[in-house]
């Protein structure tokens, strides 16, 4: 009797396999508590109390209830610790996306319109089902849309806009307005009846601003002393807790608030108002090209955040698993009173700074944030407006790069424009009028230049199998051998251009037998670039002139051959240039 392999054994019961897991679960869990459980908690408590004053700042910048920023900064780390990939990233309100969001619900909300709690979930589940659904195609690569000269102008038109938009509550004015063109009128109109300034509010915001500015590198200087260099700059990075204590000590101590100091008043018991936001087929639709714009701006600056800080520790950051974890914070913030959420490149820095080791890092802050308010939400409810504005400002200001214009301009005129124009449209009219125009000309300078592809005209430099530019290096020319190198994919932006470029140097060199294409930099061929090479041998054959190629690439050579190619081609292939030149080792198509 023949027995099988393995008939002896049983298969592994529901029992076996819960205690298997159970024993993983343990086993990581020991890992963990040697590994990384101190470095997370020490991170978590840093990012935990920064992110107190700023989730309370930012959705004060977003016009939305200052719990709006603490509810945002709660579960939607928990969600992007599960479904993420970076292990340093801090994700909550951020900056840029607080003033998309105020810009985004300022056409729904009002007297007229919906509460501003309500479009900020809408918005937010808008956001996170997009990212959701990026994921699911896998269209990470859709943030390759917002070119560097977008970006760099858009950070630098939304940092001054951030500016602009605190300004009044910096000094205790009425004003307000959905960009900084509008603020300032209605800043003008209010300061020809006197409320231009409140005097006490604008001690505060500006004295809260000149100690945020001297503080932190005067708490950094003073605490290297006694520190290492790395912990003195968290204890720098500390400093708008300190002016921040300070102010809340100033307004308990003296009669501010009732001299018409804004405060933020009592905050709400911290209960997480859970449940589904508010399905408005028209709120919706009106929200849909906001919540657009702030989930692609959301996954193309976490992303930078999340890469850069990986770079820096030897890790690595998968765009889809980045994409499903900003939309699980997403969703999970508009289903728990929040607001749009990203990476913050602040608390993402001070996170690696702690020394986090693992996502867990946020779950601990989201824990420690959580009692923070509960134990400090007395004195937070005295904390003033101007002091917050302050603590946003500063470090907002700290991002401008006004040299990257000059750079710019340097290398390309009309790079250098867009990112004029996209920073001048942020800070006149809004962030999605500014990301449009910029994609738009963005995607209309790419076709520009792909239409207009180089062809240079290559020569052998003396002595060597390399061939040049001929106007370039000092080369010899083959006689009749015509070498061209296209330095560009042949694509239907360019493909009508190919015939005329080949005939502009034949005008010049009569003798010509044979025109060889050095095809090193055509990475594509679509149907419009094979028919133009169709075309091109034709009129070639018609003057008694063979057309070949050399260095085709392996992938644009496999979509040649499957298109079936070797029915027209009438030229030799060449794997090299050199031997193409002196009709060495040729194939047929």
């Amino acid at each position: 009797m023949v027995r099988r392999r393995g008939a002896g054994r049983q298969a592994p019961t529901s029992e076996d396999n819960g205690a298997m897991l159970a024993a993983r679960f343990r086993h990581r869990l020991h890992d963990y508590r040697h590994a990384g459980l101190r470095d997370d908690l020490v991170a978590a408590l840093i990012v935990a109390v920064l992110l107190i004053p700023q989730g309370l700042a930012y959705a004060l910048l977003a016009g939305l209830p200052p719990q709006v920023g603490i509810y945002a900064s709660l579960l939607p780390m928990v969600a992007y610790a599960i479904a993420g990939s970076s292990s340093v990233t801090s994700v909550g309100p951020a900056a840029v996306l607080a003033l998309m969001t105020a810009q985004a619900m300022g056409p729904v909300v009002g007297p007229d319109g919906v509460s501003p709690g309500w479009a900020a979930l809408v918005l937010s589940t808008e956001v996170g089902l997009m990212l959701a659904a990026a994921a699911l195609f896998k269209l990470d690569a859709l943030a390759s849309l917002l070119s560097a000269p977008v970006l760099q102008g858009f950070s630098t038109g939304a940092a001054v806009s951030i500016a602009f938009s605190q300004l009044p509550a910096l000094l205790g004015s009425p004003a307000h307005g959905l960009n900084s063109r509008e603020l300032l009128v209605s800043w003008w109109q209010f300061g020809r009846d006197g409320r231009g300034v409140h005097l006490a509010t604008a001690a505060f915001g500006l004295g809260a601003m000149l100690l945020l500015t001297v503080a932190r590198r005067g708490l950094q200087r003073a605490a290297s002393r006694r520190l290492s260099p790395e912990n003195a700059v968290l204890v720098g990075r500390a400093a708008p807790l300190v002016v921040i204590g300070i102010a809340v000590l100033l307004v308990w101590g003296t009669p501010a608030a009732s001299n018409g100091v804004a405060v933020v008043g009592p905050l709400p018991t911290l209960g997480l108002p859970l449940g589904l936001p508010a399905f408005d087929g028209r709120l919706w639709w009106q929200l849909l090209p906001g919540a657009s714009l702030i989930a692609l701006v959301s996954f193309v600056s976490s992303f930078a955040v999340a890469e850069s800080l990986a770079l820096q520790r030897g890790e690595h950051v998968d765009g889809r698993r980045e994409l499903a974890g900003l939309a699980a914070a997403n969703i999970t913030a508009g289903l728990s009173g929040g607001m749009p959420v990203g990476g913050s490149f602040s608390r993402s820095a001070v996170n690696a700074e702690a020394g986090a080791r693992t996502r867990m890092a946020g779950v601990w802050a989201a824990l420690f944030m959580a009692l923070a308010v509960l134990l400090l939400s007395a004195p937070l409810a005295m904390l003033p407006r101007a002091v917050l504005a302050a603590s946003i400002v500063v470090p907002v200001l700290g991002l401008i790069e006004w040299g990257s214009f000059a750079r710019a301009w340097r290398y390309s005129r009309s790079e250098a424009a867009v990112m004029a124009a996209v920073a001048a449209l942020t800070v006149l009219q809004d962030t999605q009028w500014a990301l449009g125009v910029g994609v738009a000309v963005s995607i209309a300078l790419l076709l520009k230049h792909t239409a207009q592809p180089h062809a240079a005209l290559m020569g052998r430099v003396p002595g060597t199998e390399h061939y040049r530019n001929v106007e370039r290096y000092a080369t010899e020319l083959t006689p009749g051998v015509m070498s061209l190198r296209i330095d560009e994919s042949l694509l239907f932006t360019n493909a009508r251009q190919l015939l005329s470029m080949v005939a502009r140097h034949l005008d010049t060199h009569r003798d010509t037998r044979r025109v060889l294409l050095q095809m090193t930099p055509v990475n594509r061929i679509d149907l419009s670039g094979l028919e133009a090479l169709r075309a091109l041998q034709g009129v070639l054959r018609e003057r008694g002139i063979r057309l070949d190629l050399s260095e085709v690439k392996g992938p644009v050579l496999d979509a040649l051959r499957a298109a079936g190619w070797s029915s027209w081609f009438e030229g030799r292939l060449f794997l090299s240039h050199h031997h193409g030149v002196n009709d060495e080792q040729g194939m047929a198509a």
